[in-house]
């Protein structure tokens, strides 16, 4: 256990008080957590949000929806720490000292730390279930919520990432908009025509923030070039011939062509892109929010492709479902889970702040009809879940894993180094914590 806790700490961060977890103790994974769950028992359960303060308003209402359906649940709802990025430091501290949540929000990458806790249910069985209809949810998705073969959680959020063109700056330039039929070369070619240095104007823009808005971007151009993040046995394979010629095309536009505004915050591309000062960014469902509040004249298409391969990537984020050895607590979890992912819940919630639904099935309801019309480009969204054909690693070292890719991308794209040199020097760095 203690090089998962290692792993842990390396993963969320250097602040975190750790202790060993036993997996015969508190929130061990032996056994069904729920073996014994009395529906009627009176249960209180704990439930982190991680959410903001309109989605969170949302959800204190969605809990006191189930409670009067099933009164002798009470369910104590919070975001659970200040931001959500918060919440993996949060949710290690509350391993440590015996205190934490039935169900937390977890962004996707977490998956293999929280995995490795030894502190969450094992959902494998419930999900197969068919009244859950576990298959209505992207692979993708699914695939995240998986950690050694063990599901631990189930969906929270579906989202991918696509190609945003403003078409004022489009039409400027007389440029035709973006299709789905475009290569990478296209994209290029109209980030450089775009480019206009006298009006501080950029083609395109990315993260140099070292951060997973950094590493996560690439992927997609990864797999479209045939490359893996990591091979069969586990380990670095990002720095491949794929993964060189993909960290080449970004270093080419931000060094050779300067068309990329490199944003070391993660928080300025969007804004400077609803500003008009971007012309193309590659981002998800959730900017949507922004370009609409300032009326930006914007397109949504798939990612542009390698050889007619428009894979994306899914960040999908999680409820993770953790154990205290308490079977009506672990149950009534897992029952409320099941009912606020149904098809019938989920239109409450997600398409009500903005998200993509979760389930297929919601493609035909109302909820979705309004959701696209309200959100244009949803539709566009939605319909490039199908070209997420991959996930990110579940493992317990994907965290110290991005961060190395991270900084060895924003070192490629502000002229500091080569992408040979840098991957391999970031697979260098990973092997360590990805070793089992």
């Amino acid at each position: 256990m203690t090089t998962i806790w290692t792993r842990l700490l390396a993963g969320a961060s250097a602040a975190l008080v750790l202790s060993a977890c036993s997996m015969n103790g508190t929130g061990g994974d032996d056994g069904d957590a729920a073996e014994g769950y009395d529906p009627a028992a009176t249960v209180t359960i704990t439930w982190w949000t991680g959410q903001t303060t309109d989605a969170e308003t949302v959800a204190e209402k969605l809990a006191a929806e189930y409670h009067a359906a099933h009164p002798n649940v009470t369910i104590k709802t919070s975001p659970g720490a200040t931001t959500t990025d918060d919440l993996l430091t949060k949710l290690s501290a509350g391993f440590a000292g015996g205190s934490y949540p039935d169900i937390s929000y977890a962004f996707g990458s977490w998956a293999g730390e929280l995995g490795a806790s030894g502190r969450t249910q094992d959902l494998t069985s419930y999900v197969a279930d068919a009244s859950f209809a576990w298959s209505e949810m992207p692979a993708a998705a699914r695939t995240t919520a998986t950690v050694d073969g063990k599901v631990i959680g189930v969906p929270a959020l579906v989202d991918n990432l696509a190609l945003l063109y403003n078409k004022t700056l489009f039409d400027k330039a007389g440029l035709p908009y973006p299709t789905d039929q475009w290569t990478w070369d296209d994209f290029r070619s109209a980030a450089k025509k775009l480019t206009d240095p006298s009006t501080n104007t950029y083609g395109t823009a990315y993260s140099v923030s070292g951060s997973e808005d950094t590493t996560w971007h690439l992927w997609p151009l990864l797999w479209q070039n045939g490359g893996q993040i990591l091979d069969s046995g586990g380990k670095p394979a990002f720095n491949s011939a794929a993964g060189v010629t993909s960290v080449e095309l970004l270093r080419a536009m931000a060094v050779d062509d300067k068309s990329m505004y490199l944003d070391q915050t993660d928080e300025k591309y969007v804004p400077l892109f609803g500003s008009g000062h971007i012309g193309m960014i590659i981002n998800g469902p959730w900017s949507l929010l922004d370009l609409k509040k300032d009326k930006v004249d914007y397109g949504v298409t798939i990612l542009p492709g390698t050889g007619g391969d428009h894979q994306t990537v899914s960040g999908p984020d999680l409820w993770v479902l953790f154990n205290h050895d308490n079977a009506n607590q672990a149950g009534a979890s897992r029952d409320f889970v099941k009912w606020l992912t149904s098809k019938e819940t989920d239109a409450k919630w997600n398409l009500s702040v903005g998200n993509l639904p979760l389930r297929t099935s919601e493609k035909d309801t109302p909820e979705f009809a309004t959701y696209v019309k309200t959100w244009p480009g949803g539709q566009t969204f939605f319909d490039n879940l199908a070209n997420a054909k991959q996930a990110r690693p579940t493992v317990a070292g994907y965290e110290s894993m991005s961060r190395n890719v991270g900084d060895a991308l924003a070192k490629v794209l502000q002229g500091a180094a080569q992408p040979k040199q840098a991957l391999d020097e970031a697979a260098k760095k990973s092997a360590p914590a990805l070793e089992k």
